[in-house]
């Protein structure tokens, strides 16, 4: 594991950068931006929500295995800002999962899911 520092004094963890933090002050640049380069899933969760915690050991499971084609943005929902940013997307319940390429969202999925189920999600979304 290593940290990666954004302009601010906020750290991030990164797991070889394909597993990070993100916020809606940096939304536009780690998701929208970066999913030109590669697909990117944005997990967002909460403290609270039980759910979360069941899909999030999963998802870094998952992600690693696709070797930087698919990079996981976390967005903690009741952090700062962040909610405003979960309401843009119109997510209603939590965890909700999106997956942006080339800068777009072009699926989701909510609630906590089975590993097999999770990686059907990519496979059928990742771009050739």
């Amino acid at each position: 594991m290593s940290l990666q520092h954004h302009d601010h004094a906020h750290t991030r963890l990164v797991t070889d950068a394909l597993i990070f933090d993100t916020d809606l002050t940096h939304f536009e640049r780690d998701v929208i931006e970066a999913s030109h380069q590669h697909a990117v899933l944005v997990d967002f969760w909460a403290e609270w929500c039980g759910p979360c915690h069941a899909l999030s050991p999963i998802l870094q499971r998952v992600i690693p295995s696709y070797e930087g084609r698919v990079r996981l943005a976390k967005v903690e929902t009741d952090e700062d800002e962040n909610m405003k940013l979960a309401g843009r997307y119109g997510c209603r319940g939590f965890p909700t999962v999106l997956m942006f390429v080339n800068g777009v969202e072009v699926a989701r999925f909510h609630s906590a899911k089975p590993e097999a189920f999770v990686r059907q999600f990519i496979e059928e979304h990742l771009p050739a």
